[in-house]
């Protein structure tokens, strides 16, 4: 039997890098719990202060297919390598006439949108891809 999974990143700003890995992975903001139309009137009707509104920050799959990710406000910053880190396909696989086009267009994109790139790499086997950061310098590949 299978579970469910949910990936979450620590993070100074969930919000910030929320709104990044949407764009990164294709995703939307999560719906509010039932019964309102907005994640700020929940927060309102939960009595959360203003200042935790950015505790928490979560990001869902618009095709239900990938897992759902959570952003958590943590208040150490991130200081060394991640142990972990995600790779975003840009492209149809290895095989992609396009691949390396479609690689640069989503890196420009993240780029735009806080990202930075650290090293485009290449491996022995014909691998071809950009190591990037996030806005809060977590690593992660574009392939």
């Amino acid at each position: 039997m299978s579970h469910q999974m949910q990936v979450v990143i620590d993070a100074a700003s969930p919000a910030v890098l929320g709104e990044f890995w949407s764009v990164a992975l294709g995703y939307r903001m999560d719906d509010p719990p039932p019964g309102f139309d907005t994640w700020e009137e929940a927060l309102l009707a939960g009595n959360i202060p203003k200042e935790q509104w950015d505790d928490a920050y979560a990001i869902v799959d618009p095709e239900d297919r990938g897992p759902r990710v959570f952003f958590q406000k943590v208040p150490e910053g991130k200081t060394v390598k991640n142990r972990v880190h995600l790779d975003v396909r840009a492209a149809d696989g290895p095989r992609d006439p396009d691949r390396w086009d479609k690689i640069q267009a989503l890196v420009e994109r993240l780029v735009g949108v806080g990202g930075a790139v650290v090293a485009e790499r290449r491996d022995d086997w014909g691998g071809h891809w950009m190591v990037m950061t996030d806005p809060e310098g977590n690593e992660f590949c574009v392939s």
